[in-house]
């Protein structure tokens, strides 16, 4: 993974070169970092660490020496289809010289560099490919590959080419993701958007679109002080998006219950949450987008715990607030401790027990370890795979006699990836005695009780920001953190308080388990997985399950 000293470095030798190419581009030089990065990085972050001169390095920038035998399709194919075309011999000599240079240096070649057939095919820190010596055989014979300002002419062409491709041509701007769905084109000819970013080549389990969008948010993130103080385990996560409506201010105004904010101005009388993107609770402060009101609804946006919401809501339930109203003053926030219950000496609770408050502690237990986004993923699909929720016996997670256990496998899942979703938690009386400072000790039934799905949903809304927790608004933003090695929740509750709730776990992307996207690349359904009814490690459900009429209100949680 890029770290802060290479990318100091390519900033400091290329930036200025790269600034004048890219106005009027929707490019930036983080994302240019990252595309070098994804092709010669492991080459020249390694090179200008030993101190040697720039114009050396991009000489050294070369590589992939696989031909027809490993999936090249590509010409030249074969050391005789490229001797054999126009300049072959002479194309070959600037191929076979570029890897026995780049072999002193770079041991991974020393192998290809002792067969005498052997030559690259990428050239540059951008990795052009041979097959362009068709019609750009200049680039190649005269070595302009050693000059950066010749290969980032090049990969711009290539970019806006690859936007083109995929239908983004009059696109002004990009956002990350949407440069790592461009980069996927780039690199392979074409997007498909109901496919995610695990598109492209893969390598060491990350495909070339997931890499790029890795690196990239890496890159921005050396910007941020914060950053340098992620714990091992943890994962990089997005700041909030910001509202940037400027429109009149308003305020929720119910009485009682939620207001549906939708992503039209109309509702279905035959499906009332067919377009609902999100639940707002009475007294909380929207913003007008343009203040003009369409069918009774109106266009606004907001924050809500952290998830950027932007939809119709409808006029009959907004109050006017005056432009220098203060907003109200928030509660005062009690720096509240964890509540999880002792357990005696030599206790362990395991998987093959039946349901309990207590957290797993078994000695084998897995845990989320790393600091990559590919590792961290890795160490999610174990936690799932070790719960083996689905498991008969495990009877933790089986239901019995009318009762799930989806609250208990969501807390499980947390445990593991070492983020804080309680078993129990403290009751009034024990809130009310630690609001006055004093010492409380977690015995239950008494100062702590069990935590249900419906108990998590306000446990999330009222503490989970204490504890890491931030909503966020989209299925599509939560699967892409949760891809990035997050862990994600989906939570629902029950308009009836004495029915069950449900919560599920939302878990990173695998080679054969994903995400359903539509034609534009939105999730429809995110990956879950989850104990209830039905028990499954992997799978996406009944899609917007949430939304089913017997629940109240439900909310997407991300955590590092």
């Amino acid at each position: 993974m890029p770290n802060r000293d290479s990318v100091r470095w390519f900033r400091e030798q290329f930036s200025e070169v790269i600034a004048p190419e890219i106005q009027g581009t929707p490019f930036d030089v983080d994302m240019l970092t990252a595309v070098a990065y994804q092709e010669t990085g492991y080459i020249w972050s390694a090179l200008c660490l030993k101190g040697l001169p720039t114009g050396r390095i991009l000489e050294l920038c070369v590589g992939d020496t696989l031909d027809e035998d490993r999936g090249r399709r590509a010409f030249p194919r074969t050391y005789e289809e490229l001797i054999a075309s126009p300049d072959g011999p002479q194309l070959f000599a600037v191929a076979r010289r570029a890897l026995e240079e780049v072999a002193e240096h770079v041991p991974d070649y020393l192998p290809a560099s002792k067969k005498p057939h052997k030559f690259v095919h990428g050239f540059g820190i951008f990795q052009y490919d041979l097959q362009f010596c068709r019609t750009d055989k200049n680039f190649f014979l005269s070595r302009l590959y050693m000059d950066f300002g010749e290969c980032l002419k090049r990969v711009l062409k290539e970019l806006r080419l690859a936007m083109e491709r995929i239908g983004w041509g009059g696109r002004t701007a990009l956002g990350d993701y949407d440069f790592a769905c461009v980069a996927i084109a780039y690199n392979t000819g074409s997007y498909k958007p109901e496919r995610g970013l695990k598109q492209g080549s893969s390598s060491g389990g990350r495909y070339y679109g997931e890499a790029i969008y890795d690196y990239l948010r890496l890159i921005r993130s050396f910007d941020q002080p914060i950053v340098a103080a992620r714990p091992p385990g943890r994962a990089l996560v997005r700041e909030p998006t910001p509202v940037t409506a400027a429109g009149p201010r308003f305020r929720v105004d119910t009485t009682s219950g939620t207001l549906r904010l939708r992503s039209g101005p109309q509702r279905d009388p035959a499906d009332l949450t067919a377009n609902v993107i999100g639940d707002l609770p009475d007294g909380h402060e929207v913003r007008a987008v343009t203040g003009v009101p369409v069918d009774g609804f109106l266009e606004v946006e907001t924050s809500l715990r952290g998830a950027f919401l932007r939809g119709f809501a409808a006029m009959a339930f907004l109050e006017p607030v005056q432009d220098g109203q203060p907003l109200p003053a928030p509660a005062p926030v009690i720096d509240l401790p964890r509540a999880d219950l002792p357990r005696k000496p030599g206790q362990v609770t395991r998987r093959a027990d039946k349901a309990g408050a207590l957290s797993l502690n078994e000695p084998d237990q897995p845990g989320r370890t790393g600091d990559t986004p590919a590792d961290l993923c890795r160490s999610l699909i174990r936690i799932v795979a070790w719960l083996a929720v689905d498991d008969s016996k495990h009877l933790r997670y089986q239901p019995a006699d009318g009762s799930t256990y989806c609250n208990i496998y969501a807390h499980d899942y947390c445990h593991l990836a070492g983020v804080y979703l309680p078993r129990v938690w403290w009751t009034q009386k024990a809130l009310m005695a630690l609001a006055q400072g004093m010492a409380v000790s977690p015995r239950y039934a008494d100062t702590v009780d069990e935590q249900r799905a419906n108990d998590l949903f306000r446990w999330l809304r009222d503490f989970g920001p204490q504890f890491g927790w931030r909503q966020t608004g989209t299925l599509t933003k939560l699967q892409t953190e949760v891809n990035q090695g997050a862990v994600g929740l989906i939570v629902a509750r029950r308009k009836e308080d004495g029915k069950s709730g449900h919560i599920v776990a939302v878990v990173p992307e695998t080679e054969s388990h994903q995400a359903i996207r539509n034609a534009g690349g939105e999730v429809t359904s995110a990956l879950q997985s989850q104990a209830g009814d039905r028990n499954f490690r992997l799978g996406t459900g009944t899609p917007d399950w949430f939304k089913g009429e017997r629940f109240a209100e439900s909310a997407f949680w991300i955590h590092s």
